[in-house]
């Protein structure tokens, strides 16, 4: 079994902020896949579905970003999932250049909240995760960080935002058909790159 889990804030002010992109991709997978979401055992809402036969809980924590290792914890816990090389966390990254994927097997938390509780809740750094590039390269302190990860794309971005998320969506599908490191070699790139 697989387990996907996509960060976001709860609440329609959130929705289609740069910090809920992680949830924009479970939405979009479960939209595929799925029937709809139901209320997990823990703060989480959670889908079953099949990729090639193979058994993948999607999950929404419904904590805010900064505490989704509690969720998280839950979820691992509760599906007893000792491998966490098949758990995926979906999440957004001010570092990275919009439409930019970057698939790594471990690592630090890269000043992303919610990955740093994940990391404190698992205690380990060896956690797969899928980095959506929101960029912005002009945040220069910790207030213009907040207020950037909270606000909407812009006009521009937002006419090729689901062509982001359906590439994030095909990278996790990868993921878990076809492994992390194949997946990496094919998706951790822009989108927009002509190459």
């Amino acid at each position: 079994m697989y387990i996907i889990i996509g960060l976001g804030n709860p609440g329609e002010e959130y929705a289609q902020t740069r910090h809920n992109v992680g949830f924009m991709v479970i939405d979009k997978l479960q939209a595929k896949y799925g029937s709809r979401f139901k209320k997990g055992r823990g703060a989480y809402f959670q889908e079953k579905i099949l990729l090639k036969k193979m058994p993948v809980i999607l999950a929404k924590p419904t904590t805010y970003m900064n505490l989704s290792g509690n969720a998280v914890r839950h979820i691992v816990d509760y599906y007893k999932i000792n491998d966490l090389s098949k758990l995926l966390i979906v999440l957004d990254d001010f570092n990275i250049p919009f439409g930019s994927l970057r698939l790594k097997p471990n690592g630090s938390a890269g000043g992303q909240n919610g990955l740093n509780s994940i990391i404190q809740a698992l205690g380990t750094q060896q956690i797969p995760r899928l980095r959506i590039g929101i960029g912005n390269n002009r945040i220069q302190s910790g207030r213009d960080t907040k207020n950037f990860v909270l606000s909407t794309f812009n006009k521009r971005e937002q006419k090729k935002l689901s062509e982001v998320i359906d590439w994030a969506v095909s990278a996790a599908e990868s993921f878990v058909t076809e492994g992390i490191d194949v997946t990496m070699n094919l998706y951790n790139r822009n989108i927009f790159d002509e190459t």
